[in-house]
């Protein structure tokens, strides 16, 4: 796990970590796009993985990440924590790319929002980060936040759940890797590229692809590769340098663009659903103001300390 960081990389991380979080919440319009011209969530998913490598390759070439991408590889701890980092993205992904194609953006917001509080609990379990009473209430308020979207839906929001436990799980392992973002999102590409890549090349062989069928569909699969690969690893480079909790507070940039498309889109939004994300958005203003008293609390210190010195 990466030490503290200097305060002017901090604030590029902040930079990175909110940038990412706003080309995720108007990633659902892309893919709805590509849906829309015929392209099944898993080929579209398969696209995703392997238009990301020649990305991300370039990535590594270019932050001169050669040595430790040869370093990783002979490495069992590290490779072992990527594979398992890969298997979580590509679940996060498959799941969020078929629940905006089938009018689940709404659903698939209401995960991004569970998420940051799932990264405060895993902070505090994992990484021994500080929970105190506002985030213990955050947490609360979540809980009841999905149990009352099980009310309005009839069932437990899976999609949801299992979106905010894919991608906080994806969070923690990634901030226990010994890897830079670059070298580790190549081998997590690498590793979920091979069924990628059977899958298509199996898909082609049935005729049924969509690669090549026309220039539009065609470059729109391609730009799945950057369109992925730059949030993520802007993700990973922020997350190895800010607390876990912090990358949380950043999480609802995200959600919140998702859950104006999945409105303007027109999705159901009744009084218990409503009820639901009042009870979600009560928590991240809880967590939000947590968050700003604790930052608040180390200026003044900082000030009070300063003169002395």
């Amino acid at each position: 796990m990466a030490g503290p960081s200097a305060p002017g990389e901090s604030r590029l991380a902040l930079g990175a970590g909110g940038l990412c979080y706003v080309i995720w919440g108007f990633v659902p319009l892309v893919f709805q796009a590509i849906g829309r011209m015929g392209v099944s969530p898993w080929e579209l998913i398969s696209h995703r993985i392997l238009w990301s490598l020649p990305t991300a390759g370039l990535l590594v070439l270019l932050a001169g990440q050669g040595a430790q991408l040869r370093r990783a590889f002979r490495t069992p701890r590290t490779l072992a924590w990527l594979v398992l980092s890969s298997l979580l993205i590509a679940v996060n992904w498959t799941i969020y790319i078929w629940a905006v194609n089938t009018g689940r953006v709404l659903e698939a917001s209401l995960g991004y929002y569970i998420t940051p509080l799932i990264n405060m609990a895993a902070g505090a379990v994992v990484f021994r980060e500080r929970m105190d009473r506002l985030g213990l209430a955050a947490m609360a308020l979540a809980a009841a936040g999905v149990a009352v979207q099980a009310l309005a839906l009839g069932r437990l929001p899976l999609v949801s759940v299992a979106l905010a436990l894919s991608f906080g799980g994806y969070g923690v392992v990634r901030k226990r890797v010994a890897a830079e973002a670059q070298t580790g999102f190549l081998i997590e590409c690498l590793v979920v590229g091979i069924p990628a890549a059977a899958y298509l090349g199996w898909l082609s062989r049935l005729g049924g692809g969509h690669f090549g069928a026309g220039l539009g569909v065609s470059a729109w699969l391609v730009a799945c590769g950057p369109i992925t690969a730059v949030p993520l690893v802007l993700f990973a480079w922020a997350a190895r340098r800010i607390p876990l909790s912090a990358m949380g507070f950043l999480q609802f940039v995200s959600p919140s663009i998702s859950f104006v498309i999945g409105l303007a889109e027109g999705e159901a939004f009744t009084p218990l659903r409503a009820a639901s994300f009042a009870c979600i958005w009560a928590g991240a203003a809880v967590f939000l103001w947590g968050a700003w008293t604790r930052a608040r609390s180390v200026r003044l210190a900082i000030a009070e300390v300063a003169p002395a010195e």
